[in-house]
């Protein structure tokens, strides 16, 4: 995880993401880049102003917006004074989304870390949906999640959340392997039911092969009981484990799809309160061919 992009709109949100990025990867070399997007409102009226103080408004908000970032710049190295950490600002007339994906592609990126913020009351959703759109957009390196108000905390208690019924790739593990590493995390794979029953031959074959990924990790199996919802039931299991970052793999009838379809009434009682990794799906196109046949022959 060398190249890492973080959305910032200069809020205290985004600010708390920044400084739980700084923490992760203090000890390792990063280059860190920081986004602020901006999209004017352009006037198409004669009555509305197209000027300040003698600047086009679209001029205006870019200056703005490249302000913002040379001060959060400089306010992380007056803050840590990372010698391990480069920083390189992109300021884009774009959609948040758009920019983000095309970054990623652009430069690389390992990592993307954004804070979330959900709405209250009637207008309660998941994360926020800046950030389930983001995740749902960027399809070749994971997202990281980082709640308004969560401290830093070294992650030495991992969750990864998943149902067995997919194959995972060591590609596709990575991100999770990674993170463990760095910290000597244990990670706790979460099962969650709706009611408990025997793995299929199918799940327990997959089982089998992800504690063999994880075999020089510390690493246990738990399986639960579905409560209210995935997401009430991964939140319990966050608290009463004292889990520091839960992960989990984005595809197609994944635990990440069914966060972000549970009707309002369900997830109400969920807000991101731990920091969220979501890794997409890569399959077997992050694999190489021997590798692979690696797989199946020591399987």
């Amino acid at each position: 995880m060398q190249k890492i992009l973080i959305p910032t709109d200069f809020s205290e949100n985004a600010w708390n993401a920044i400084n739980y990025a700084m923490q992760l990867f203090r000890n390792r070399k990063c280059t860190f880049y920081l986004l602020n997007t901006y999209t004017p409102v352009i006037p198409s009226s004669r009555f509305m102003a197209k000027m300040i103080d003698g600047v086009s408004i679209v001029d205006a908000v870019r200056n703005s917006s490249e302000q913002g970032l040379k001060k959060t710049v400089d306010r992380i190295k007056t803050k840590y004074g990372n010698s391990n950490h480069s920083f390189e600002t992109i300021s884009s007339f774009s959609l948040l989304v758009d920019e983000v994906k095309d970054i990623v592609e652009t430069f690389d990126i390992n990592l993307v870390i954004t804070g979330t913020k959900g709405a209250s009351g009637i207008d309660e959703v998941f994360m926020g949906s800046n950030t389930v759109r983001i995740i749902k957009s960027t399809k070749k390196c994971p997202v990281l999640a980082i709640p308004q108000h969560f401290d830093f905390i070294t992650p030495s208690e991992i969750a990864f959340a998943t149902d067995f019924n997919r194959f995972y790739t060591i590609s596709e593990l990575n991100p999770l392997l990674e993170l463990a590493k760095m910290f000597q995390a244990t990670i706790r794979i979460v099962h969650v039911q709706y009611g408990i029953k025997a793995l299929s031959e199918l799940q327990q074959f997959n089982l089998n092969m992800l504690r063999r990924y994880l075999s020089d990790t510390e690493h246990y199996v738990h399986t639960v009981s579905e409560l209210n919802s995935v997401s009430q039931t991964l939140e319990l299991f966050s608290e009463e484990l004292d889990i520091h970052l839960l992960a989990l793999l984005n595809y197609q009838h994944s635990y990440m799809e069914k966060m972000t379809r549970e009707p309002i009434v369900k997830r109400t009682a969920f807000h991101t309160q731990i920091p969220l990794l979501v890794i997409p799906e890569l399959g077997m196109s992050g694999v190489s061919k021997n590798h692979v046949e690696q797989q199946v022959i020591s399987s």
